[in-house]
């Protein structure tokens, strides 16, 4: 199975890049997990990106807050599949970050989520790695089944208290 790549602009953002990890941890897919600053680390961000599908990885997640550049840097240098995550920080509560994120030039495309969306960017690599892996998509059906019930669990216990 191809590994996820999870680079995080600054340590600050790992709160939010914990539950990427977390819900890959429990699909069972490999990952690795780097600090790369599109900024102030750019030729180790280039490095890893430019190496990625070689280096076994079907997918990245790039967090990144304020300026967030970090995915578009990414996705500047690989082919590969490149997730953001715009991080809440600063004055602008996220908002920048998900204009920086969101506005990348024709060719160099990210796919972006909703600020802090990390379990979101985590399940889009998890459906991207289940198109050629019958096994995670098995559990991506299973997580949707379990999750619909669980809301009909919670409709059902309105209904019986307000109706």
């Amino acid at each position: 199975m191809k590994k996820i790549g999870i680079i995080m602009g600054s340590d600050s953002d790992l709160p939010i890049v914990e539950k990427a990890v977390n819900t890959l941890k429990s699909f069972g897919v490999p990952y690795e997990v780097h600090v790369f600053s599109a900024h102030r680390t750019p030729a180790e961000a280039k490095e890893f990106s430019v190496n990625a599908r070689q280096n076994g990885f079907g997918a990245i997640i790039a967090a990144a807050g304020m300026a967030a550049h970090l995915a578009g840097a990414i996705a500047a240098n690989t082919t590969l599949p490149v997730i953001g995550i715009p991080v809440k920080s600063g004055n602008l509560n996220g908002v920048d970050a998900l204009l920086s994120t969101v506005q990348m030039p024709s060719g160099i495309p990210v796919a972006t989520v909703a600020i802090d969306g990390a379990v979101n960017a985590a399940l889009l690599c998890i459906q991207i790695l289940a198109v050629e892996d019958s096994s995670l998509a098995e559990k991506l059906d299973a997580k949707r089944k379990a999750d619909s019930l669980a809301v009909l669990e919670k409709n059902k216990a309105i209904e019986e208290k307000l109706n």
